[in-house]
């Protein structure tokens, strides 16, 4: 009998233990598909032979974002599709939550444009300003995020490299 006693206590030992790391596992596992839920995909469209292109994206993974890469050597029709207007545009289109990101966006931005939502099409980075992400090496210029949409288009937020000067 003695022996049967132990065995018991054994086997519902471990089968306590068990269920804890069940249990751990399953929170281990919300944890981790809440942090990747934070930040949702960012889609890239990108010609092949753009370095920088792919360093903007390697920022974007850098704050937190998944990146998904669409390589394209006319990256026009997708322009287009996406409403950016032909002054603001660069060498890049991204597309997140419904947003259009064209050109070298910072990331810093793209949260704000996230947590704000506002009625607009995107935002952009016409040209490719010396400092900022994907284009870093010299002395980094100041450039302005531009916001644009039915409303028109508006500065968003002004950046020397990847750092905010006014917001």
């Amino acid at each position: 009998m003695e022996k049967v006693k132990s065995m018991s206590e054994t086997l519902h030992c471990i089968a306590r233990r068990s269920f804890l790391g069940v249990i751990a596992a399953v929170l281990a596992g919300r944890t981790i598909a809440s942090a990747a839920a934070a930040n949702p995909v960012v889609t890239v469209h990108k010609d092949p032979n753009c370095g920088c292109c792919s360093g903007w994206a390697d920022h974007l993974r850098a704050a937190g974002f998944p990146v998904e890469v669409h390589e394209a050597t006319d990256l026009a029709p997708i322009k287009q599709q996406h409403g950016i207007p032909p002054e603001l545009a660069a060498c890049h289109t991204a597309v997140v939550s419904g947003y259009a990101i064209e050109g070298h966006v910072p990331a810093l931005a793209i949260q704000r444009l996230l947590a704000e939502r506002p009625n607009a099409r995107g935002l952009a980075v016409p040209g490719m300003p010396v400092g900022s992400p994907g284009m870093e090496g010299g002395a980094p210029q100041p450039y302005t995020v531009v916001l644009f949409g039915p409303a028109g288009q508006s500065p968003y937020m002004r950046f020397v490299g990847t750092q905010p000067v006014d917001t």
